[in-house]
């Protein structure tokens, strides 16, 4: 990958956190960090073989960690928790005092994610490692979720060996499912088991992926792309034995499981009735917003940022003729209209990835205007898979850092009249440019260590993709086009309802028919919607929170800047500052932005 570093220099409000870099002396603070970080990469990387895939390292020293999964064991856990455990000491045997500029930031993003991990390793013993999810299996979590879209559109096929490794990690899918067996009962006797609706989802997923071979995307992917390259070999017979023999046999477990767990799981949605619940979402909260707020300030901000943003709705329904009831009901009604609702046919959401793509096309040539560095990386839209849809959620996946794949927004197309038109443009912003593409491709394109250009914190990169939003709001895109408005209106109001909702559950103990009704009463979105958005919260908590709490800090950091600055403030300059020095946590990003202050006054 080309280095950024004439890139970085010529931000000029960025000089300041280069420099820092020139001034490193051998033996310092800051050669002791360096050697850290390359070292943390390094161990991350020999964890996370799906990551160096990702990446496009699976190649040369680390191909054969193409043919490999991680270790999704309970011991493989432990192993992560004794590694986090020996990072964060290494990297406090460096003296944070002898540190300035970027080396600062850098320090402080690894203390914020080591130190945040190993608290949640220590206080809790069920879930995922650190606070994240409190369940290995629900209807978004669990490798039957993750890895037939990874093995589909991650996994390269150039080879006989790219085959051969595809097959082994077929295999070792099925290992997997069977290492989160034993998590899963390990969970379950410290009383963690999922919501009801949770198991069922799973369940109502896991029934779709165990389809006959020929029908299933874990076999006839490796087919399709070993034909494409002319990689000779049976290679559907071969994917075939694996997938009857051993992964669906997995498979069957895992659901025979979940069907024992139905008797004993409840209908509560939040994380409070787990052990040390409450502790729990107040540890999830602060790793996943990377601020000290607490479920009331939360809640009382989704209900402020839902008023103001109400207002605006208000007056734009009105000129399209919805004057009855309130915001959330007249979303409703504008949904049962089906205004820019596409024909729910193969040939109708093709259509709808076809338009974005002229969305794409567009805000591309007034990228300029904000922007001053841009992505290299090409973005396409792809429609999520249907047999992974039911709980998919939209989203991006980073392109690989070695040029040979894009960067993707996979769209969530299972049923048109969930997705008009009028809310979709906006949403490609937030996927792609200038939201989650701009930001994680600058941030692997940036002159940063490697384990900073693949790190990533929720409260930095939602923050980012929803602010970015309102930059282009920002730029007149929806003038004259009151609809196109509302759909950028309704997804900050998803957001803000977010917060209300998330509270809700896991802080005043809301059901999820309680949740899913604030919801719709808030931003309108269909009950089917309204109810996978509240299910994955529920297993997720606090993560809904990142995108609203990002995105708020970020403006405020910009208006900082802007009174600091006065005429010397330049949009492109700051938006270069936050970009280009990566994915950090909010306390990191206001010394970031505190830097580009100082270099822009010089």
């Amino acid at each position: 990958m080309q280095n950024r570093r004439q890139l970085m220099i010529a931000a000029g409000a960025l000089a300041t956190l280069a420099a820092t870099r020139a001034t490193a002396q051998p033996g310092g603070a800051e050669a002791q960090l360096a050697r850290f970080l390359d070292e943390v990469f390094k161990e991350t990387l020999d964890e996370q073989p799906e990551l160096v895939t990702s990446l496009g390292l699976d190649k040369g020293e680390r191909a054969a960690a193409k043919a490999q999964l991680h270790d999704a064991t309970l011991a493989g856990v432990e192993k992560r928790k004794a590694r986090n455990t020996d990072q964060l000491r290494r990297l406090k045997a460096i003296d944070r005092s002898k540190l300035s500029g970027m080396a600062a930031v850098n320090y402080d993003t690894l203390l914020f994610e080591l130190q945040t991990t190993e608290d949640g390793n220590r206080r809790f013993k069920y879930g995922a490692a650190g606070a994240g999810s409190p369940y290995v299996l629900a209807q978004i979590c669990g490798a039957w979720q993750e890895v037939p879209d990874f093995l589909d559109s991650q996994h390269s096929v150039e080879t006989r060996e790219d085959a051969q490794a595809y097959l082994a990690r077929l295999e070792a899918f099925a290992a997997m499912m069977d290492a989160e067996v034993e998590r899963v009962r390990h969970d379950v006797g410290l009383g963690v088991i999922p919501p009801d609706f949770a198991i069922a989802g799973a369940l109502k997923g896991m029934a779709v992926l165990r389809a006959p071979a020929d029908k299933s995307t874990l076999v006839t992917s490796l087919a399709t792309k070993a034909k494409a390259k002319g990689v000779a070999g049976d290679w559907m017979a071969q994917a075939t034995a694996i997938y009857d023999g051993k992964v669906i046999p997995a498979l069957d477990r895992q659901m025979a499981l979940l069907e024992s767990l139905k008797p004993k799981a409840v209908h509560d949605a939040g994380c409070w009735r787990l052990p040390d619940g409450e502790a729990y979402y107040a540890q999830v909260l602060y790793a996943q917003t990377t601020s000290r707020i607490s479920p009331a300030e939360v809640h009382k901000l989704g209900r402020d940022v839902t008023a103001e943003l109400s207002a605006r709705a208000d007056v734009l329904f009105k000129e399209l003729g919805f004057t009855k009831g309130t915001v959330g009901e007249r979303y409703i009604a504008l949904y049962e209209s089906k205004k820019g609702v596409y024909p729910n046919t193969d040939e109708g959401k093709a259509k709808i990835i076809a338009d974005l793509n002229q969305v794409v096309a567009g805000i591309q040539k007034r990228l300029p205007e904000q922007f001053g560095t841009l992505p290299k990386a090409p973005l396409e839209i792809r429609r999520i898979p249907p047999a992974t849809e039911g709980g998919a959620s939209t989203h991006y996946e980073a392109a690989s850092l070695d040029g040979s794949r894009p960067g993707v927004y996979w769209l969530n197309l299972r049923d048109t009249a969930e997705s008009p038109y009028w809310f979709l443009p906006t949403t490609t912003y937030h996927e792609g440019n200038p939201g989650h593409h701009m930001q994680i491709t600058l941030q692997r394109e940036a002159d940063l260590p490697m384990i900073r250009r693949v790190m990533g914190f929720g409260a930095y990169a939602e923050g980012w993709a929803l602010y970015s939003e309102q930059v282009v709001q920002e730029m007149g895109v929806y003038k004259g086009e009151p609809l196109n408005e509302l759909g950028y209106i309704h997804d900050a109001l998803l957001r803000s309802a977010r917060l209300v909702t998330d509270s809700g559950l896991h802080d005043l103990r809301w059901s999820r028919e309680k949740a899913i009704a604030e919801m719709r009463a808030i931003e309108g979105d269909p009950e089917p919607l309204a109810a996978q958005e509240i299910e994955r919260y529920s297993v997720w908590p606090g993560q809904a929170c990142s995108y609203m709490v990002g995105k708020v800090t970020i403006l405020r950091l910009r208006e900082k800047a802007k009174r600091a600055l006065g005429a010397k403030y330049d949009p492109r300059k700051f938006h270069d500052a936050v970009l280009l020095s990566g994915s950090m946590p909010l306390t990191a990003l206001e010394n970031v932005v505190d830097l580009y202050i100082a270099g822009a006054k010089a």
